[in-house]
């Protein structure tokens, strides 16, 4: 093996080791019927099961990539002219993946299956960010990435840069931004970032943290007694924190905690309406409760979308979504309930 004169100095079971010499090696070594999951799904621009994708390049400096997920169109009858083709323009998903700031990327399967699904019954654009991951590029840099991003699309919108899809079916006034789990985090950071930017063409609709992980240095009642699942267990929670905070921060970060005292006050930033999208057998339910209450004493636009009986991140467990029933209509309750919070938006 290569790893034969290296010394493992840290391991989160199944997703990732740490040498001493700095490498990462995130090759899946859990269940191998799991595998494909973590697997990347390569674009294509023809239309498959009603979605085509493709890779951009946004940044030449940084090398910083999107995937972007355009839902097929039916053609329309020529004499529903222009006033249709502007109806017929496209809300945009800027989406930021999860994995614990550590692990996964955009064009990991676990993505695909969901957000081409979501383009498909949102019949919306889901531009999806590849950030940086830890513990090579600590935070801020996935914040970063997805706040550059957000720039980018209003680049795009101001005709600045050229990317065809977006210009011919984008709607500009009409960006959401929604994340699994840390992507979740990222969403809160972006947008209150954003909400002190003059981002014009473009308009910031809408934020949709779905299982964020928001967490705290003490555990919670949820942590200590809700059953650990696949995608979250307490080690997953420490090991994969500790490998991406700013070194010698703890939970109560800003990023990890954003309804704490560390955080800048949820009163003093201008947030757009939010959809908290929670599941409520999460491990760190309590927590992503807690940021809830937060917004809405800081008079906060929020509303919650619970899904019974569900884990940490279900809708991504494919396998899960294929064979269990309860799994699978959850999953549809999940993606009606954003379709319609875009809709609403």
């Amino acid at each position: 093996m290569f790893h034969e004169n290296k010394k493992l100095v840290q391991e989160v079971s199944g997703w990732l080791r740490v040498y001493d010499d700095g490498s990462v090696d995130r090759t899946w070594t859990g269940p191998p019927e799991v595998k494909f999951m973590t697997e990347p799904v390569p674009p294509h621009d023809e239309f498959i099961d009603g979605v085509a994708t493709k890779d951009v390049l946004v940044d030449q400096t940084s090398g910083l990539r999107v995937r972007i997920y355009l839902p097929e169109q039916q053609p329309k009858h020529e004499e529903e002219d222009n006033k249709v083709s502007e109806q017929l323009k496209l809300a945009i998903i800027l989406h930021f993946h999860g994995g614990g700031f550590c692990i996964t990327q955009a064009d990991s399967y676990m993505y695909y299956h969901i957000y081409s699904k979501l383009s498909r019954s949102a019949n919306a654009i889901v531009v999806s960010v590849y950030q940086r991951l830890a513990p090579e590029h600590r935070l801020p840099a996935a914040i970063e990435d997805g706040y550059s991003a957000l720039l980018w699309l209003r680049s795009v919108a101001l005709a600045e840069q050229k990317e065809p899809w977006l210009l011919s079916y984008a709607d500009f006034n009409r960006v959401f931004l929604t994340g699994d789990s840390s992507g979740g985090n990222i969403v809160h950071q972006v947008a209150a970032q954003a909400g002190s930017t003059d981002l014009s063409p473009l308009k910031l609709a809408g934020g949709i943290p779905i299982h964020p992980g928001f967490v705290r240095s003490e555990r919670s009642n949820s942590e200590l007694e809700q059953p650990q699942s696949p995608f979250l267990t307490l080690d997953m929670v420490d090991k994969f924190l500790g490998l991406a905070l700013p070194v010698g921060s703890t939970k109560d970060h800003p990023i990890t905690c954003p309804m704490g005292s560390c955080a800048p006050p949820l009163e003093s930033l201008k947030l757009p309406p939010f959809l908290l999208c929670i599941a409520e057998k999460d491990l760190i339910i309590d927590t992503e409760m807690e940021y809830y209450e937060a917004m809405k004493k800081a008079n906060k636009d929020v509303e919650i979308l619970m899904n019974k009986g569900m884990m940490h991140s279900f809708y991504l467990n494919k396998i899960a979504v294929d064979m269990d029933p309860e799994t699978a209509a959850e999953t549809e309750r999940l993606i009606a309930g954003i379709k319609g919070f875009v809709e609403k938006h």
